[in-house]
């Protein structure tokens, strides 16, 4: 069954495997111990932190090892808010950023501090400039920003290098979140704070890496303990660790053949962005076609349940993951996709290990219409071949056509099905106006808008839920 969500977790390394094994025998002991098997124990650790920080570019009294990639987010952004507390407490981030950050951010301004989300374009990327101009503009004195390195939903590569200088030149640190990059090779620029999460490049579950350089005001806000330079306390997951490492290590040394694997897994990832429009009618892909990580694709479909359209593909023996608030515990669409103000539903995250296979490529395109359209019939989707009838516009003196369409109560993505259903009963210039409470209509309906060629007037509150004007123009 081939497995297309490395984005979450990829596939553990055999290289990891086989240092996990091996350290289960040789570093089960106590690394602070003086005795043989602590010296030994303690051998394997500092080997597996040069390692590491040889990978990330750091020097290994710089770096930590901690839990978990989220774990070293919490611990880098709340350690360097106090450290530079004296500075200021305002938080910088983008409005992309994975949830760990998201989250933390939402831990300062609860403490009392201030937020900043620096908005991104219909790709996912930050504009040049956006973090000194985010910089210049905040209210009191800046204490840290946070920029990922590349965005694990669209794949979209962030200017890091670029935003390092801006936060350097206002002595503000930045710390990146490097969890999907760091496997396919360092994070460029001057950055402050790093991390990192063990399982997206191979390695085992349980481990994250938290560099700060040296210069960088620090003060770790959880009860210390001698280990890990007190920022992780806690006694060290040794084996896993030691795995980490070795696997990190390895996709390093095999640098030429990871530059070709990735060249060829981008020629994969640039098959299925342009074949998908061209199999699947109404399919918006998303995230920038250039300055992307080179396994990651994400596309959504019209008129397409996202949990229905993930339980088709795993039937059809494909795991993929999803952004659509359908397939979300929150029912809220990601924060990524609306950020870029791009369709959410039927959304599809396809990233792929390495050594994915070309015909599981290929297999996949032959499911995917398949699968759609079937989601599609089962929703009462409108025909994508049924065409719009035009009318001529009405006489300037009648007044203005207008239908209401009630889709209060009902989840993404059948208000927008209701709405293509009954554009065309009312004439060019006529207004269809939408009544939903469901979060996702607020992206989706403008999204919709763009695609088909019609005019989004906006939304006002309405006695249950929003309404959303949308006037034909076709």
């Amino acid at each position: 069954m081939p497995y297309f969500d490395a984005a979450s977790s990829a596939p553990l390394h055999p290289v990891a495997r086989q240092a996990l094994l091996a350290a289960l025998d040789e570093g089960w002991a106590d690394p602070s111990r003086l005795y043989r098997e602590g010296r030994r124990a303690r051998l394997l650790l500092d080997a597996a932190r040069e390692a590491a920080a040889e990978a990330v570019g750091c020097r290994p009294d710089e770096l930590v090892f901690t839990p978990s990639g989220t774990r070293a987010v919490h611990d880098g952004v709340a350690g360097a808010l106090a450290g530079r507390r004296r500075a200021g407490r305002h938080l910088i981030v983008s409005a992309v950023e994975h949830s760990s950050v998201l989250h933390a951010a939402a831990a300062h301004e609860a403490d009392g501090g201030t937020v900043a989300e620096v908005p991104v374009d219909r790709t996912g990327r930050i504009a040049p400039g956006a973090y000194a101009a985010a910089l210049r503009e905040a209210p009191g004195g800046v204490a840290l920003a946070c920029l990922q390195s590349a965005n694990h939903e669209v794949g979209t590569v962030q200017p890091v290098a670029e935003a390092a200088e801006e936060c350097a030149a206002a002595d503000v640190p930045l710390l990146v979140d490097a969890a999907q990059s760091l496997g396919w090779g360092p994070v460029e620029g001057n950055w402050s704070l790093l991390t990192a999460s063990a399982h997206k490049w191979g390695g085992p579950a349980g481990v994250g890496l938290l560099a700060v350089r040296k210069g960088v005001r620090f003060r770790t806000v959880q009860p210390a303990d001698e280990r890990e330079s007190g920022r992780s306390p806690g006694f060290e997951n040794l084996p896993a660790i030691v795995a980490a490492a070795a696997s990190l290590r390895a996709v390093r040394a095999e640098a030429a053949e990871t530059a070709a694997e990735a060249e060829r897994l981008r020629g994969l990832v640039e098959r299925i962005r342009t074949r998908v429009p061209e199999l699947v009618p109404d399919v918006e892909v998303v995230g920038d076609p250039e300055r992307r990580l080179p396994h990651l694709v994400t596309f959504s479909c019209l008129y397409v349940d996202g949990e229905a359209l993930l339980h088709e593909l795993d039937r059809a023996e494909f795991s993929v993951s999803s952004g659509s608030s359908c397939t979300s515990s929150t029912l809220t669409p990601s924060h990524v996709l609306r950020a870029m103000g791009v369709l959410s539903e039927g959304n599809v995250r396809v990233s792929l290990p390495r050594g994915t296979a070309e015909a599981d490529v290929d297999r996949f395109l032959e499911a995917l219409p398949g699968v759609v359209a079937g989601v599609r019939e089962r929703l009462g989707a409108p025909k994508p071949a049924e065409p719009v009838e035009a009318a001529d516009p009405a006489p300037e003196p009648e007044p203005e056509p207008e239908l209401v369409v009630d889709s209060l109560g009902k989840r993404c993505p059948i208000p927008v099905i209701e709405l293509a259903k009954v554009i065309g009963e009312v004439p060019v210039g006529g207004v269809v106006t939408v009544l939903a409470d469901d979060e996702a209509a607020r992206l989706d309906i403008p999204a919709w808008c763009e695609m088909r060629g019609q005019t989004y007037e906006g939304e006002r509150p309405a006695d249950r839920g929003v309404a959303y004007r949308v006037r034909r123009r076709a």
